[in-house]
């Protein structure tokens, strides 16, 4: 039996579910990380293959978000939440249970799938829940900081279950989450009709934009092996444009187009999308360089590695908590902005790193600052892209955000992973030793996310419309929106 939220009580439990669907998602992008070495040995993959078990989840989640989210409008959003759950779940099991690696990566992909159409439906029943000002800033500030925090509690808990249980159950823990939720989900959720006019799929526009988004991904994702400027990777990038632009084209010409291109003249969600590209390449890009730091430089076990992430998860956790009152007094414009620049000196920070250092000296307190930023800009920036949008649009807009996230950290990680490797080659090579070659190679690239945070900024000044922050404010603050039905 389905409930109503006319009662508080109500509201949290789904509130609290929502929020626990975000950070398994979230947390499965990372908690493979630590295992990687116990999957390599175990299932006979080499180095090169092993990158393909982080890959595969994230080419397909950022690959179909953008249909998972037009399906939530166009299916209903609980049908969605729970058909996501579903085959996240089961996908879960069958890589648990893998015996080679081609195995392994097909249900990597399919966790992926079911990852892009649950997180746009749970991000778009909070969205239609929660109704637009405080009570939704509020509601965010949860789902911000399980975003935040999940990266980094991912590498803890992918640690913990290894060394413990075996790299099996960086997978089977999920089944019982998964299972636990889908039955909470007919408890906690109504079901919801779909938008009104015809169940159209929009069939070309749905291949082309998945396509286009899913090969975009993949080039980024292989640019460091197949080389930036070959010719494999320009025709690779080349191909994903044109999809992307047939897809635009297919739009403006449908009649029932799977993206209303309409949606695009609020002038706050096309600049707070860009954005969530920029924090996106800062977050995934701050995880892993912190991961490899730690375990190459500073020689931390997997299991230690995971444990020094605690100061940033929990700074995450407050600063995302903290945001929404703060946002409703300031707006979401000034919060972001503030916020991004804590992300920017915290990586700056990091870039002081030693081949000497120390945990305290060299990564607690950048990690706090870094923490602090990170979670305050992911509520900020999802609460600028949701802002002025209709019901109808919801899971729309829900998929654009998290694409946005996405793909924003596949192009970091390329990036900074580039930056990194290029630096300690040449410095290998001038016949450094490798622990100082290493430590060159995370300054620079520490500096690109910094300054990636910047240029996050100053988009955020430049195409986020300050009315729409204070209009925002305002009426957070005065309690006129009227709640939305799910």
């Amino acid at each position: 039996m389905s409930r109503d939220f006319s009662t508080p009580r109500a509201k949290n439990l789904a509130l609290a579910l929502l929020a626990l669907t975000q950070f398994l998602i979230v947390i499965d992008a990372s908690i493979v990380n630590v295992a990687l070495p116990s999957i390599g040995e175990s299932l006979g993959i080499g180095q090169d293959g092993l990158s393909w078990v982080i890959n595969a989840y994230i080419l397909a989640f950022g690959g179909f978000l953008l249909l998972g989210g037009r399906l939530a409008d166009l299916l209903g959003r609980r049908k969605m939440f729970v058909t996501g759950l579903l085959i996240f779940t089961v996908a879960s099991l069958m890589g648990g249970l893998a015996q080679n690696d081609a195995w392994l990566n097909i249900a990597r992909a399919v966790q992926g799938l079911g990852a892009a159409i649950v997180s746009p439906a749970a991000l778009s029943i909070l969205t239609t829940t929660f109704k637009e000002g405080s009570e939704r800033n509020r509601a965010l500030a949860v789902w911000g900081a399980m975003s935040g925090a999940g990266g980094a509690a991912g590498v803890l808990l992918g640690g913990v279950l290894t060394e413990y249980l075996g790299w099996e159950w960086v997978l089977f823990v999920n089944v019982p989450v998964g299972l636990f939720m889908v039955w909470q989900a007919f408890r906690l959720f109504p079901a919801s009709s779909r938008v009104d006019g015809a169940r159209s799929f929009d069939l070309p526009g749905s291949i082309s934009v998945t396509a286009g988004l899913a090969l975009l991904v993949f080039t980024l994702v292989d640019a460091e092996k197949a080389g930036w400027t070959s010719t494999t990777t320009l025709l690779r990038a080349a191909a994903a444009v044109a999809l992307l632009v047939v897809f635009v084209v297919i739009e403006r010409r449908s009649a029932a187009p799977l993206v209303t291109l309409s949606i695009f003249r609020l002038r706050t969600l096309r600049g707070a999308n860009v954005v969530m590209l920029l924090v996106g390449a800062s977050l995934i890009s701050g995880f892993f360089l912190i991961t490899l730091y730690l375990q190459q430089v500073l020689g931390f076990t997997p299991l230690q590695a995971g444990l020094a992430y605690l100061p940033l998860a929990l700074s995450i956790i407050a600063s995302a908590g903290g945001a929404s009152p703060l946002i409703t007094k300031f707006g979401f414009k000034t919060v972001l902005l503030v916020a991004l620049g804590f992300v920017a000196a915290g990586l700056a920070w990091f870039a002081q790193v030693g081949a000497d250092g120390r945990f305290i000296s060299d990564v607690f307190g950048p990690s706090v600052l870094t923490g602090l930023g990170l979670g305050g800009s992911l509520v900020a920036v999802t609460v600028a892209a949701l802002t002025g949008t209709t019901d109808e649009q919801a899971g729309l807009a829900s998929g654009l955000v998290n694409a946005g996230n996405q793909i924003g950290g596949a192009v970091g990680l390329a990036v900074i992973s580039a930056v990194a490797t290029a630096t300690t080659a040449r410095a290998m090579s001038g016949g450094v030793d490798r622990t100082v070659a290493l430590t060159d190679g995370f300054h620079d690239a520490f500096l690109v996310g910094a300054g990636v945070a910047v240029a996050g900024m100053v988009f955020a000044a430049l195409s986020i419309s300050s009315r729409d922050s204070r209009e925002h404010a305002a009426a957070a603050q005065r309690g006129e929106v009227a709640v939305t039905a799910l």
